[in-house]
């Protein structure tokens, strides 16, 4: 199982990250609702550090193609994207900005987990997510288990260190973020137990 770390907004939680062998790095591009919202110059900042390992990710919510092209002249791997997108949209993006695609599904009822067909073919990971946008909400991920799919599979929503064990039976990817906060900040020691916890489940598998 890999980890995502998502909102990062200060240096040494990104150097941490990649320090530490997280897969990939999450950055609230365009979104000033979430308290982890940057600016493009602090983005420019911190996907300027070296990644080593890492894979730094660009999450965008219903971006213009302005904010698309801005936003792909930075280190960027992944683009993921919130918005009503289609097949052809996310083609287009991906052929146009040079970048993989983490394409959501944001998940109220069961019927939502379906959706992941309109946009497998074209995505590198497909993500399902709470309907919350910025605030964690729970929803339940054995919803997930028996999907197959090309794509990896992400889950998020309310994730926290006791459900690791029973999430790596049912997805590839977990991406965390408020979990991984004490008063609205990323603590480094949160993130160290995240990190601990999944190597140790995947020495164990």
């Amino acid at each position: 199982m890999e980890l995502k770390v998502c909102g990062l907004t200060k240096t040494e939680e990104v150097q941490f990250c990649v320090d530490n062998d997280v897969n990939y790095c999450g950055f609230i591009l365009n979104y000033p609702k979430s308290h982890r919202f940057i600016s493009l110059e602090k983005a420019r900042d911190l996907t300027n550090i070296q990644k080593k390992n890492s894979s730094y990710v660009g999450v965008l919510v219903k971006p213009t193609n302005k904010e698309l092209e801005i936003f792909s002249k930075l280190n960027f791997d992944y683009f993921q994207l919130y918005g009503n997108f289609n097949k052809q949209d996310l083609i287009e993006v991906k052929e146009k900005f040079g970048k993989k695609i983490i394409a959501v599904i944001q998940v109220e009822e069961v019927k939502d987990i379906e959706k992941f067909k309109i946009f497998e073919v074209v995505s590198d990971i497909i993500l399902w997510d709470s309907s919350g946008y910025e605030k964690s909400l729970s929803w339940n991920f054995n919803w997930v288990r028996s999907i197959k799919t090309n794509a990896k599979k992400m889950i998020a929503g309310n994730i926290t260190l006791d459900k690791l064990d029973e999430l790596a039976k049912i997805t590839d990817i977990i991406d965390v973020s408020g979990a991984l906060e004490t008063n609205k900040v990323k603590d480094i020691n949160k993130i160290k137990n995240f990190v601990t916890k999944i190597k140790q489940i995947n020495n164990e598998n």
